[in-house]
């Protein structure tokens, strides 16, 4: 299963969170960081999830890119 990760520039360093998981955040001071940090904190988002009896969200937000002329 695949989530869509939204990662953007936050003060001095970078935030990271999950559109299909609400609450499920981290940050770090690179973008691979705050990467490495959500799936971290992914993990025991679903864990609790599930000892809590709750099924998993399923992955449905998508990304794409609009270009502007200037």
């Amino acid at each position: 299963m695949e989530y869509l990760v939204v990662i953007e520039k936050a003060g001095k360093g970078f935030s990271a969170y999950i559109p299909d998981v609400p609450g499920c955040v981290a940050t770090g001071a690179t973008p691979e960081k705050a990467r490495a940090r959500l799936a971290v904190a992914l993990e025991m988002h679903l864990a609790g999830l599930a000892e809590d009896g709750l099924p998993e969200p399923p992955p449905a937000a998508r990304a794409d890119y609009i270009s502007v002329s200037q």
